[in-house]
């Protein structure tokens, strides 16, 4: 006799309906279906940034072709060996880039990785106008090296204050070692000029006050980024070696692009001297650098060979030295900087 509550079964079991002979069945597997998906938005924005470099180098090579054609033609018939110079001196500027950036920041920076950064900066410097492409590129390798956004920020902003000063100290430099070279009369701008240059600065410095006072989402940033660059600043200015790295190098690298032009001339035959070479294109990227060009493409480059007509150089021996000067350190260097950059988001540095 059983001993189990049987009356609180709640029902009879289930029947058999296989007879005693049956072998039991074993149900099929029920598919599991695996849902479709798409590329993360990481991976694609990964691919199209290493895409992108190469699409506006083809975009840009096709618009502004014949300068290309124009200043590579020229450059055939030039000496050799002044041309090997210039492309030295082009190499030293991105040494001398990647040497300001380090001064900007206190931390200790990979020297390959930084100097790299700098080279694809440049790619990325020639495709957006006031110098928006290098600053992004260079953000996001600060980032990648545990750098915070505010920091990184202030370094960019102190970067951006410290190569306009240092321009006007060595082009101060210039003008008084060398007083007699430079035409005044010639080269201070005039009348409607002067209007429109301290017109635009005091509508920039309105609109930036504006902003900061009655947009509070702006504001604050803008304030946590101040009260950051002014403590790195102090940090910085601590450090003899971030002193030298910072001004330093943002007193050579004008005279470095310059030197660029003057051995550029010289293998073309211009008759200016170093001095007269680096002073014009001094006072050229001073008076109109600030204008929002691509590199500083087209108002820096006009300014340049007016000033160097102005110091008694051939009109077409001055506009083929900016052409070939351009050449050199945009048209050469774009395809690998391009490609390096490319490389550097795929390999997750930047």
């Amino acid at each position: 006799m059983s001993l189990l509550p049987l009356e609180d079964v709640p029902g009879p079991l289930p029947a058999s309906t296989a007879g005693p002979d049956a072998t039991p069945t074993i149900a099929a597997p029920v598919p599991i279906s695996v849902p479709f998906r798409l590329p993360s938005a990481a991976r694609l924005a990964t691919k199209v940034l290493t895409l992108l470099p190469l699409l506006l180098i083809a975009v840009w090579a096709a618009v502004d072709w014949r300068a290309m054609y124009a200043g590579t033609a020229r450059l055939a018939a030039a000496d050799p060996w002044w041309l090997l110079a210039a492309f030295f001196f082009t190499c030293l500027g991105w040494g001398t880039a990647a040497l300001v950036r380090q001064g900007a920041v206190p931390e200790r920076l990979p020297t390959g990785l930084l100097i790299a950064s700098q080279f694809a900066a440049g790619a990325a410097n020639h495709a957006l106008p006031a110098s928006i492409g290098a600053h992004a590129v260079t953000l996001r390798f600060l980032q990648g090296r545990g750098i915070p956004l505010a920091r990184a920020t202030a370094s960019l902003a102190l970067y951006s204050l410290v190569r306009p000063i240092a321009k006007t100290i060595v082009l101060l430099a210039f003008l008084i070692t060398f007083p007699e070279m430079l035409s005044f009369g010639q080269l201070v701008p005039r009348g409607w000029s002067l209007v429109l240059a301290f017109g635009g600065l005091g509508v920039a410095l309105a609109t930036a006050a504006l902003l900061l006072t009655f947009v509070r989402q702006l504001r604050r940033p803008a304030l946590r980024c101040v009260r950051t660059a002014l403590t790195d600043v102090r940090q910085l200015h601590t450090m003899p070696s971030r002193i030298l790295a910072l001004w330093g190098g943002a007193a050579a690298a004008p005279v470095l692009q310059a030197t660029v032009i003057f051995s550029v001339g010289a293998s073309l035959g211009m008759p200016l001297s170093w001095a007269q070479v680096v002073l014009a294109f001094l006072a050229a990227s001073t008076a109109v650098g600030a204008v929002p060009a691509p590199g500083g493409i087209g108002p820096v480059d006009a300014a340049t060979v007016f000033t160097m007509v102005a110091f008694g150089a051939p009109m077409d021996l001055a506009t083929a030295s900016v052409i070939g000067y351009r050449v050199l350190t945009v048209w050469v260097p774009l395809l690998p900087g391009a490609l390096m950059l490319s490389a550097l988001v795929h390999r997750k540095v930047l």
